[in-house]
């Protein structure tokens, strides 16, 4: 292929078109380049700069007398009179006669990537599941700042002690026996039964020491355990894992409806070409286009829905005709010859598949039978994530001079959050955030995979990831921030179901075994303010269980 594409020039490589996704960014100029169609969304300077790159031209037009030698085509679309607007700017490439490239004097972008591993695993001098180095001191500091957790070993030998027991205690987490599990929460890593099972495994793992300098001295393996045990049931709040599994068949699929024409009114198109020159603003008018015409109308419309992965055709045929057929009644309503209702659909075939979708989307319908909570895990380890910060590491209490770029900064210095650093999307989080560091014995932002809650979007389930989880005296708290004018929406509402029922589950699960219940807030941005408490909070934004 390579070879074809360096060889594509020559007089006897038959190659006549190249196709591209995101291949031929730089240094591909070709002579004899005729044609060239973006089939991606850019902006107009862009895509003049790397469309004429791509063709470069010589002039062999202007010694021929052909001026369609010198030409090279670009097919704007949609995009035509921006690449017209731009091409006539003065510094347009299309002007320039010179080029000068000067050295960037600046001092580069202070922004930097932060490895964050929970502060447990910080304080520990150890790493969260699924990373692969141990940091020291040291390299916390530096990493942390001023935000750096206190450790507690000091010594190689501890450091390497914990990081086994971390590894042991994630690993027993998942055990279990007759059907239940070893360890039903974090707590339970105190019995003396468990702690000494724990022992014996990190021992089994631990590597030959060398010989001793004072015969009698004590492995201290029992005191790095109990002391890791402490640490870590100290800054983690218990997540069961949870599954609601089908216990019989499943069915699944879209309701009959009534398809809403109200927003298809699309109009014919003059299928001519109108080309301008980028230099001599010379327009050319290149007649009819043709497009491959269906032999049924509706076809348009079903070979453009068959394409999302959710419709099969075998399954939902003869809805997908019902729907197609809805849509192609309402364009013959006021069009006055096939050819027009061909144009259409052909030009606007794709669209009109989208909005036929989003609404199967909306009746999209699946019956369990019946169903059982499983509880795989009584608490889960914290996960390992990674945030860019810019600049320094920011003090809760300090608000960004402007809040739209909150998301460009890191905050530290936290005494109750179970991340030594965090990030947040907007200035009501922060707020939030520095009400939960005053009034929750824990806090913290949950990542991706933390939890299993998964919401229904029309046909898919995606994962729901709250923005904080707290833990106080009688609750545990999923806590979630929207606009005022959001609380209602649909999507809110379905992800504020899933993660009430989460709650009703985990608070069976965890009073089961002595713990708190859990509690789902679905907060407002007005509530939240640095003179709110969390308990006023609790009690005004509180969502059911079901």
């Amino acid at each position: 292929m390579i070879r074809r594409l360096l060889a594509v020039e020559s007089y006897d490589e038959p190659t006549e078109i190249v196709i591209h996704v995101n291949m031929l960014k730089e240094g591909w100029d070709v002579t004899n380049l005729y044609t060239i169609v973006p089939l991606r969304a850019a902006n107009a300077r862009t895509l003049i700069e790397q469309s004429i790159g791509r063709g470069l031209r010589l002039p062999y037009g202007r010694k021929t007398g052909v001026d369609v030698v010198d030409r090279l085509n670009i097919i704007a679309h949609d995009k035509f009179q921006e690449v017209i607007d731009e091409a006539g700017r003065g510094d347009s490439p299309i002007r320039m006669q010179a080029l000068v490239l000067t050295p960037d004097t600046g001092s580069g972008s202070s922004l930097k990537s932060i490895s964050v591993q929970p502060t447990a695993n910080a304080m520990l001098g150890t790493l969260a599941t699924g990373t692969t180095q141990i940091s020291g001191a040291a390299g916390n500091g530096a990493q942390y700042g001023t935000s750096a957790p206190t450790m507690v070993f000091y010594t190689g030998e501890e450091r390497q002690i914990a990081q086994i027991a971390m590894d042991v205690i994630a690993e027993i987490s998942r055990e279990k026996r007759q059907g239940l599990s070893i360890v039903p929460s974090s707590a339970a890593l105190t019995q003396t039964a468990i702690q000494q099972q724990i022992v014996q495994r990190v021992q089994e793992r631990m590597p030959p020491r060398q010989g001793d300098l004072l015969a009698n001295a004590p492995s201290p393996v029992a005191a790095v355990v109990k002391k890791t045990v402490a640490v870590l049931i100290e800054h983690t709040i218990d997540i069961p894992r949870i599954s609601v599994v089908p216990k019989g068949p499943v069915k699944s699929g879209y309701k009959r409806f009534q398809l809403d024409i109200s927003k298809m009114n699309f109009q014919p198109q003059d299928m001519a070409l109108v080309g301008q020159g980028l230099k001599t603003r010379k327009q050319i008018l290149y007649g009819q286009s043709s497009t491959a015409l269906e032999a049924e109308p509706e076809n348009y419309i079903v070979r453009e829905l068959i394409n999302y992965d959710d419709v099969s055709y075998d399954k939902h045929a003869e809805l997908i005709h019902e729907l197609s057929g809805q849509a192609v009644a309402h364009f013959r309503t006021y069009l006055r010859a096939d050819n027009e209702l061909h144009n259409i659909l052909g030009n606007h075939g794709k669209t009109i598949a989208e909005n036929i979708h989003l609404q199967m989307a909306l009746h999209y319908f699946e019956d369990v039978s019946e169903s059982e909570v499983v509880i795989s895990q009584g608490f889960t380890p914290l996960k390992h994530c990674a945030f860019t910060a810019e600049g320094d590491i920011l003090p809760l209490h300090q608000a960004p001079d402007e809040k739209c770029k909150i998301a460009q900064y890191v905050y530290g210095g936290f005494g109750k959050c179970a991340y030594p650093v965090q990030k947040f999307h907007s200035d009501t989080e922060r707020v939030l955030a520095c009400v939960l560091e005053r009034d929750a014995l824990r806090w913290f932002r949950p990542v991706a995979g933390q939890f299993n809650i998964y919401y229904r979007s029309g046909a898919n389930q995606p994962e729901y990831v709250p923005d904080f989880v707290a833990a106080t005296i009688d609750h545990n708290l999923i806590i979630e921030t929207k606009a005022a004018k959001d609380i209602e929406a649909s999507e809110v509402k379905a992800k504020s179901d899933a993660a009430a029922t989460w709650c009703t589950n985990a608070s069976q699960y965890s009073q089961a075994q002595g713990g708190k219940p859990w509690k789902y807030l679905l907060v407002p941005h007005d509530a939240v303010a640095h003179n709110a408490t969390l308990g006023a909070l609790v009690n005004r934004c509180a969502v059911p269980g079901r």
